[in-house]
């Protein structure tokens, strides 16, 4: 909520800094760009390796004659970014973006679930204790905190899955190089150090 904003901490709890909490403002202020810019350069990367599967168009892949990275989906990336930052306001976008974090959570505390049972023999540096209970916990504590986010943030949260599913089995199934016909799907121990 607005409790949590970077902009109302800062009026409401370093009033009488002056020039601290200016420099508290743009160290804040570069963080974020930083943080930004990271995110941004990442997920072209993410969409990259997904056209390269076939997942996203053929567009998402293109790398730059010179550079070697994927100017287009960079440039693609940051106009969507820059319009949903326009218009969508930044509460919404904060909702959003942990009911979005927490359902990973969610997704990767199943993922150990499962990856223990179907491939309990790999070799990991880290190891879960008390599974299934910690992931079970992990999967209640994060669905407990997206009940507690606003009902419009749920619903926009579930227009953004659906518009994702559609768009997967709309197009990204049926494009998909991995699991096609004939492939053999790795699992986690091909994956294991020799």
């Amino acid at each position: 909520g607005k409790e949590a904003s970077v902009a109302f901490a800062i009026s409401n709890y370093m009033h009488g800094y002056g020039w601290l909490s200016t420099m508290v403002t743009v160290a804040i202020l570069a963080g974020f760009s930083s943080v930004i810019l990271v995110m941004l350069m990442g997920q072209s990367r993410v969409f990259y390796t997904m056209s390269n599967d076939g997942l996203l168009p053929k567009v998402f892949s293109d790398l730059h004659p010179k550079f070697k990275t994927p100017y287009k989906s960079n440039m693609i990336l940051f106009i969507f970014v820059g319009a949903f930052a326009a218009f969508v306001p930044g509460s919404v976008a904060g909702d959003l973006t942990s009911i979005g974090t927490l359902f990973a959570f969610i997704l990767v505390c199943v993922g150990v679930i499962l990856l223990r049972k179907s491939d309990p023999d790999l070799p990991r540096p880290f190891k879960t204790p008390l599974v299934p209970l910690v992931p079970i916990l992990g999967i209640i504590v994060c669905a407990g905190m997206i009940v507690g986010l606003p009902t419009e943030t749920q619903l926009s949260a579930l227009v953004w899955m659906v518009l994702g599913l559609l768009i997967y089995f709309g197009y990204s199934k049926k494009h998909s190089k991995l699991g096609t016909a004939g492939d053999i799907l790795p699992t986690a121990s091909d994956f294991e150090k020799q």
